[in-house]
């Protein structure tokens, strides 16, 4: 029985109606941008101090330089407010009084070589910033300051809840369904982030605005690569989550121009509204309506794919009926996951592996917001670099393979973090560089767990380990703002080190993990135990290439291994060549082998 996969085959694997869609979800995965990493510019914290009521008179009167006003009514003033101290205490003093030197107004105040008492920041603070943020309007700072980390936990909490729920609707109601209904939610909460006045209210509308929206850029993730033929699949995968990259240069030139939160949310929200249009020019997945049985529709749309294709499609393909395959069907359980050694190795790799990637590299992403003297342009920079990693994996999974250059990158991203720890302030271009080379490293690591996760699992369990493995990803999230910003006060690049032992550790894990170029995806638990004990024979021995044998069929009866005739680029038919004591020779139906296991 033909597949949807051999029908692409005759009407376009990826041309006119592909290139299309993918199009146009990658718009998709461009907005969503905000939502993931927004906190860098709706969060931004400006350098801060206390307001003490009467200060700005008393400077206009002895008309003090703004320096001067502040190694004067700033504590512990150095030259540009790092410490806790200058930022959230200020001096308990009236600096109303009459009779106050201009000199030395604090030993006119309390007596010369006297000890000035230390206050909390009653009367609010004083931003060095033209634009706002969340932090500036609601005052996110000092003892407040926790509230910034539980504005984007939120948000990651959301993905984690929402991602379960939104699966269900997408492979119960339709991916098309799926897309425009979180497309209208997120519309609504982003607009509602606009003129909500409580600083309550913006977190749970935020927690609200990710329940849908990580759902929503992953249903398009699964239909742009469920419409292309599978030689296409890892490449569009990639370039969809090269999308969001341009996403970052287009929210970076928006905030840059817009540095006020609420306006900024409500530019970056309205023309999400266009998405909408996704009704009328994005098709249903043909393989979900196969699933669902709905044939005629599947077809109807396959054969609009060959029309905009300009392809025909075989007459004997046209009245086709797809049916699903009559086997045992296996009920996946959690349990699963941890069935068996292998299994069991894979899956608690997995998880800490999509655990630290969504720390280094939203973690990377907020500590270059925080740390940066011009955070739009070193922004700019760390999002830059995300294309060259993503020209990094195509280029290398399929020559080197998956295992190395993934270890490689968490590597890289490890010690790329140290190194940007150590380097002196004074020495920032060198540091930006570095973070850089980091970001570049975590993003391969990251792109390369979303699709090596679906290789290690067996078919009746592949979604599972997915949702589950990933599942660590936005628990990631929520931890991420908290180690960021609550360990930067204690030295502000301590979150650094934190994301080195986190890398080096993700990095050698990966070595455990086979490699799983060349191979065909394990449909059972057996399949997964025997994964390390089969080789690519492209890579460790010589090959036999056996004759067509006419009436022969996958599956048939073996062949004796002395009538083999050797040759080169023959086309297989037979499966199985020859079976003996310790060995069994495997082949691919078509130009091509599987491998040998011993």
């Amino acid at each position: 029985m033909p597949t949807l996969d051999d029908i692409l085959e005759h009407v376009g694997e990826f041309d006119r109606f592909q290139k299309q869609t993918f199009f146009v979800l990658c718009l998709l995965s461009a907005s969503f941008t905000p939502v993931y990493v927004g906190v860098v510019f709706f969060g931004f914290t400006p350098e801060h101090r206390c307001s003490s009521p009467g200060v700005a008179e008393l400077s206009q009167r002895c008309g003090w330089s703004l320096e001067e006003q502040l190694n004067h009514t700033v504590p512990e003033w150095d030259g540009h407010g790092a410490s806790f101290s200058s930022r959230c205490r200020r001096y308990e003093v009236d600096w109303n009084a009459t009779g106050i030197s201009c000199t030395d107004p604090l030993g006119s105040l309390v007596g010369s070589g006297s000890t000035v008492p230390l206050g909390p920041c009653r009367d609010g603070w004083v931003y060095d910033s033209s634009g706002s943020s969340i932090v500036t309007e609601f005052d996110l700072v000092c003892e407040d300051s926790w509230k910034l980390d539980l504005f984007q936990s939120s948000v990651n909490a959301g993905f984690f809840i929402g991602s379960i729920n939104i699966g269900y609707i997408a492979d119960r109601f339709g991916r098309k369904f799926c897309l425009l209904t979180t497309i209208l939610a997120n519309i609504v909460c982003g607009i509602l982030l606009v003129f909500v006045p409580t600083y309550l209210w913006i977190v749970i509308i935020r927690f609200l605005q990710g329940l849908v929206s990580k759902g929503c850029w992953t249903a398009g993730y699964i239909l742009v690569t469920e419409v292309v033929g599978p030689q296409y699949r890892r490449t569009v995968g990639i370039l969809y989550q090269a999308a969001f990259s341009i996403g970052l240069l287009v929210f970076d030139a928006i905030a840059y121009a817009i540095p006020h939160w609420r306006w900024l949310q409500l530019t970056v929200t309205l023309p999400t509204c266009f998405l909408l249009l996704y009704y009328w020019c994005l098709p249903e997945s043909p393989r979900w309506l196969i699933s669902q049985g709905k044939n005629d529709k599947a077809m109807k749309i396959v054969s609009d794919m060959a029309k905009k294709n300009q392809k025909k499609m075989p007459p004997h393909l046209k009245d086709i009926k797809f049916e699903e395959e009559d086997c045992e069907k296996q009920n996946p359980s959690l349990l699963d996951l941890f069935r068996t050694p292998q299994i069991r190795k894979n899956t608690l790799i997995l998880m800490y592996n999509w655990f630290t990637s969504s720390i280094l590299y939203q973690g990377l992403i907020m500590h270059m917001g925080m740390a940066a003297d011009n955070m739009y342009l070193d922004f700019l920079y760390s999002a830059l670099v995300e294309f060259p990693a993503a020209f990094f994996i195509i280029v290398t999974i399929d020559r080197v393979g998956r295992r190395y250059p993934w270890a490689v990158s968490n590597l890289v991203a490890g010690a790329a973090c140290l190194a940007t720890a150590l380097i002196p302030e004074d020495i920032h271009w060198l540091k930006v560089i570095t973070a850089c080379i980091g970001r570049m490293g975590i993003t391969m690591a990251f792109e390369m767990v979303c699709f090596v996760n679906t290789e290690l699992y067996p078919t009746y369990i592949r979604n599972l380990g997915v949702m589950v493995c990933s599942s660590l990803c936005d628990i990631g999230g929520v931890i991420v703002p908290f180690i960021v910003y609550r360990l930067a006060e204690i030295w502000h690049d301590l979150p650094l080190i934190v994301f080195t032992v986190l890398g080096l550790i993700a990095g050698g894990l990966v070595l455990l993990l086979p490699e799983t170029k060349g191979r065909v995806l394990p449909e059972t638990l057996e399949d997964v135990e025997n994964f390390h004990g089969c080789q690519d024979l492209s890579q460790t021995m010589y090959f036999l290439a056996a004759k067509a044998v006419p009436g022969e069929r996958s599956g048939g009866a073996a062949m004796n291994p002395a009538g083999v005739e050797p040759g080169a680029g023959v086309s297989l038919t037979s499966l199985a060549l020859a079976e003996g004591p310790g060995f069994g020779w495997l082949f691919s139906e078509g130009n091509g082998y599987l491998g040998i296991c011993f």
